[in-house]
Formats: structure tokens, sequence, C-alpha cells
């Protein structure tokens, strides 16, 4: 792919963070549904950071998905602009719009935390306590609200992990957790997964 395709992709995704992610995600796995290559009834979603945002949304905004895994995602948008880490402080900009005017509408719309009412489907979220990029209240509001709303939700935060896990026990951690949590979701059992983790609101 050439520089000005590159230029062209990117300068059609800006502002669509939100919008053309989610349809990507939600129409193919609908696709792979519709065709019988995957069971409509058990799709799930998993994302970090940027994917971790979009899983959240997903869950949030369309009725495509059973259950999905956050890796350090966001669901807050306007808590992002002001709190992550300096160096990526203006990352948004390009992405949704500058944080001003008529800017701070759309992060509002696009921030899953603010329609957690639309939620109905099960959310596991990990995340690092040294995460200075998606800090970790991110995860903590969105295991609050969804807990409080009676879904079950798992929340795993990793002491001395920053954005993107970087200790094998944790990496490894988090992929069986988010196995055992789906298998608890969906009623299969976890093939060589010994990993027992607390869920909220299981029945």
């Amino acid at each position: 792919m050439c520089l000005k395709q590159v230029m062209i992709k990117f300068l059609c995704f800006c502002g669509r963070w939100g919008i053309y992610d989610l349809d990507d995600c939600s129409y193919g796995a609908q696709y792979l549904a519709d065709v019988g290559k995957a069971d409509c009834d058990k799709l799930c979603i998993d994302g970090r950071s940027a994917g971790g945002y979009s899983t959240l949304a997903c869950l949030t905004f369309k009725n495509v998905f059973g259950a999905g895994a956050s890796h350090y995602g966001i669901g807050d948008l306007e808590a992002l602009a002001g709190d992550t880490h300096k160096f990526e402080s203006r990352y948004l900009d390009n992405l949704i719009a500058p944080y001003s005017g008529d800017g701070i509408k759309i992060y509002k719309e696009r921030s899953p935390i603010n329609y957690v009412e639309k939620l109905d489907c099960p959310i596991a979220l990990f995340q690092g306590d040294e995460d200075k990029i998606v800090p970790p209240n991110q995860a903590e509001m969105m295991y609050k609200a969804v807990k409080e709303k009676g879904i079950p939700t798992m929340h795993v935060l990793f002491k001395g992990e920053q954005h993107g896990f970087r200790k094998a026990e944790n990496i490894q951690t988090a992929l069986d957790g988010e196995f055992y949590f789906f298998s608890k979701v969906f009623g299969f059992k976890a093939a060589d997964n010994d990993i027992k983790l607390p869920i909220a609101n299981l029945k």
C-alpha cells in the first residue's frame, strides 16, 4: 500500500472512531453467524486499548454480541481526554474531535459509560494498576456500573502492570481468565483451564 492510499484511509477514518470500527466488528460477526460459521447466540468480542473501547462500545451500542472482554479499554472518552498521559493527550483530536465546543457532545455520545442502560450482556475487564495511558478508573467505572445492573461481570487488576501486560504470568492469567469468563457465561467446560476468578452476579 502506497503512502497516498494510507493517507486516504486515515483521512476517511478521522472523526469516525466509535462508528466505523463498531460497524466492522458487528457486521463481520453477524455475517459469520448468518452463513453458519458462528453461533449467533454465543458471539463474543474482545479487544485491547483502542480495541477495548471498540469492545465496550459494541456491547453497548450494537445488539450482536453475547459477551465481551476489555483489556485496558476505554469506557469514558471524556475522562480519558483529561486523565491520559501527556504524550497521548491530543491523540483523540483526529480520532474523534478536539475536546472543545461541539466536540464535547461527541465524546459524551460515544462513551459507553453514559449509556449503561443499553448494556445487557456480561463483560470482563482486565487492567494494569500503573497504566498511565488508560488509567485504572476506566475499568473501575465500567465494572461498578455493570455490577450495579446485576449483569455478570469480572474485574481483574494486575499489580505493577502498565498499558499492555508485560509479565508472562499476567498475560497467561488474562488469556485464561477471559476463556474462563466466557465458559461460565455460556455454560461450557473450559478444557485445560484450571483458573478460577470471581465473577459478580453469576447465577
